[in-house]
């Protein structure tokens, strides 16, 4: 069963409430996502493997700890997803970076696929998938569902601002994903906007309307 994080790291809240508040511009937000990415990657990647390795310092050799295993994957869920690749690949530099574009059907409301590069190894990496904003759960159930379709096996899903409906659906899809959250907002409205939410992720990523 996949785990859920809820951060409460004292800095993490602090800059959510920032890129809550509706004065807050489209430089100072979308450098504040990427920032959040960042402290999140902390703890989202906390139960990463290490093996020993001997190495020589100026002064003598010694063993160190060094990153064990599979490689990574950052895959954002386009577009809102974009504005926290960079904030990942701070603290990740390596890891490969693949793209996961879905619209939502007017007509059934269900998430279609637009576009889709991964890495070609994909299936062998550890993958982060990245989305501001996890609502109804659609688009976030469907992109895991396409990366397992792919062969990926260790997948991690990070974002920063979830509504109760969209874990619930994550949790019933993918109960093996583990899931890390900024905050846990109160619900979904009559719009599927979350409450009190931010607004729409990537209009004010992007400065668009």
């Amino acid at each position: 069963m996949g785990k859920i994080v809820i951060m409460d790291h004292p800095l993490i809240q602090h800059k959510i409430g920032w890129i809550r508040r509706k004065k807050t511009g489209t430089k100072d937000f979308r450098d504040t996502i990427s920032e959040i990415a960042m402290l999140m990657t902390y703890e989202a990647t906390r139960n990463l493997q290490l093996t020993d390795v001997e190495i020589e310092t100026p002064i003598c050799k010694t063993v160190v700890k060094q990153m064990k295993g599979k490689k990574m994957a950052i895959v954002p869920i386009l577009r809102a997803g974009l504005g926290m690749v960079d904030g990942v690949l701070t603290m990740i530099p390596v890891a490969k970076v693949g793209h996961i574009g879905l619209y939502r059907d007017p007509e059934t409301h269900e998430p279609v696929e637009y576009y889709c590069k991964l890495p070609l190894d994909c299936g062998e990496r550890e993958v982060f998938v990245v989305d501001p904003m996890l609502a109804t759960g659609g688009s976030a159930t469907a992109a895991l569902r396409l990366l397992k379709d792919k062969g990926c096996k260790k997948i991690h899903f990070m974002c920063i601002i979830a509504a109760p409906e969209g874990v619930k659906r994550m949790q019933e899809e993918h109960p093996d994903v583990d899931i890390y959250i900024g905050a846990l907002d109160e619900k979904l409205n009559e719009h599927a906007y979350i409450v009190p939410g931010l607004g729409d992720a990537g209009d004010r990523i992007f400065g668009t309307k």
